[in-house]
């Protein structure tokens, strides 16, 4: 009986290590203190590959980007594009008139804009998964279930929605039977994306997808540093200053900002912005945060106005 337990605990340290390591080797950062945060959509993901299954391939793409770029704390996540759309066509029936109006009445004019767009293409998708039997789920990782595998290849393009410009692009190959990252989508708003029990190809598919998308959010966070992340002053009143941006943009007490003047350099045969170059004013030093909004104090430097840009000082 002992030797029975024995064997059975070291079956169990022999399955369970091995994924511990793997979830090492595909965690997602946490995003360092003082973080600031810039607003993100999930646009489009195209379905160039011509894969069809019981669920959308596109659809997926969008639906777990959404929530793991939410659940990494890097980004001030929006709705994707369908989603955006169906608040902008509720703000529309409410200002037709036909609906009750109120505090809570959906208005034209309140929607978060979006800094930064993703979309995608998916190009390749194969599916060499056979028919077979079930496995063991275990804290989101599955072990044993269904024979054969799956790879996505997929293209990511990270947009600048002020130019329209790309920002950054990539490659990734997702691949089903790595394991899961340990922040990521598992669960079945997709049918059972996330691979419990059952041997159906859209398990594989969704594995292979789950590991593309994971591969994605590493590299669109490791593109923000070349971002130039911006505010604006919306108060200046002697010692008092207010900009627009709070804790949701990661702002916090005691962060200093340069405020100045920005001139854009424009292009005058095209009139695209080409480079702009920032007159520091002064310096200020959050004292306090709201949602949207920063309480400031001047730390040093002149006149600060209304109006004035606003860069954090060690970025």
């Amino acid at each position: 009986m002992k030797k029975s337990i024995l064997a059975g605990l070291t079956l169990i340290v022999v399955l369970i290590l091995p994924l511990s390591w793997a979830a090492a080797e595909n965690t997602i950062p946490a995003p360092p203190a003082g973080n600031l945060r810039y607003s993100i959509t999930v646009t489009e993901f195209k379905n160039e590959a011509g894969w069809h299954g019981r669920w959308s391939v596109g659809d997926g793409m969008k639906t777990v980007m959404t929530n793991l770029l939410h659940e990494s704390g890097w980004f001030i996540v929006l709705g994707d594009g369908e989603m955006r759309q169906a608040a902008m066509a509720e703000q529309d029936f409410a200002a037709s008139g036909r609906t009750a109006q109120g505090k809570k009445t959906a208005k034209i004019g309140r929607m978060t804009p979006a800094q930064l767009l993703v979309r995608g293409s998916i190009t390749h998708v194969q599916d060499d998964t056979g028919s077979g039997g079930g496995g063991l789920s275990f804290q989101g990782f599955s072990i044993g279930g269904s024979a054969g595998k799956a790879e996505m290849n997929v293209t990511i393009y990270l947009v600048d929605s002020e130019t329209g410009q790309v920002k950054a692009s990539t490659d990734v190959v997702g691949v089903s039977g790595k394991r899961g990252f340990t922040v990521g989508y598992h669960g079945g708003a997709l049918g059972g994306l996330g691979g419990n029990f059952g041997g159906a190809e859209k398990d594989n598919v969704g594995k292979a997808l789950e590991d593309a998308v994971g591969q994605a959010v590493i590299f669109l966070i490791k593109q923000l540093e070349g971002i130039p992340w911006e505010g604006s002053v919306i108060l200046a009143k002697g010692d008092k200053i207010v900009i627009n941006r709070g804790s949701r943009e990661g702002v916090e007490v005691g962060r200093q900002f340069n405020v100045g003047s920005v001139e854009e350099l424009v292009d005058p045969d095209t009139g695209e912005v080409l480079d702009s170059e920032m007159t520091v004013a002064g310096t200020i030093k959050v004292t306090s945060t709201k949602e949207k909004i920063s309480y400031c104090a001047p730390v040093s430097g002149g006149s600060l106005t209304k109006g004035m840009s606003v860069f954090p000082v060690d970025r």
